[in-house]
């Protein structure tokens, strides 16, 4: 009897977490795709993907895929976003993905819709044999 009266609890618990309304904000619902180099120059084909380099100015001179704007992540990254257009796309990547997954977090919070992260960053890139600007 007392298994009974469980299954019944648990079946309308259930029941209940399943009927519960979507009652989540845009920016709650933005994901964050970690990408491979392939995937990452897929996405920089399509003509409103915004690419972001979030490694610090030294290390952009370096070296930089085409087309990045150098976003160093530092205290300001919040307000330094602001340029960018949350409703595009956003390809994000550093020198090996640790600063870059921060920073997407960032972009999440702030209300981004498609946020991309480059696994590995600028590292893997290049092990790809994909082009880095000088």
């Amino acid at each position: 009897m007392k298994k009974q009266i469980l299954l019944v609890a648990m079946l309308c618990l259930f029941t209940l977490l399943g009927c519960k309304e979507n009652s989540e904000k845009p920016s709650d619902l933005s994901q964050i795709t970690l990408v491979s180099p392939e995937e990452a120059a897929l996405l920089l084909q399509m003509q409103n993907t915004q690419l972001v380099d979030v490694r610090t100015v030294e290390e952009f001179e370096t070296g930089k895929i085409e087309g990045a704007v150098n976003l160093v992540y530092q205290k300001n990254f919040s307000e330094k976003i602001a340029e960018l257009d949350k409703s595009k796309p956003v390809l994000v990547y550093c020198q090996s993905g640790g600063r870059s997954a921060k920073c997407a977090e960032i972009l999440k919070e702030a209300g981004f819709e498609k946020i991309y992260d480059l696994e590995g960053g600028l590292t893997q890139w290049a092990r790809a044999g994909n082009e880095i600007l000088k």
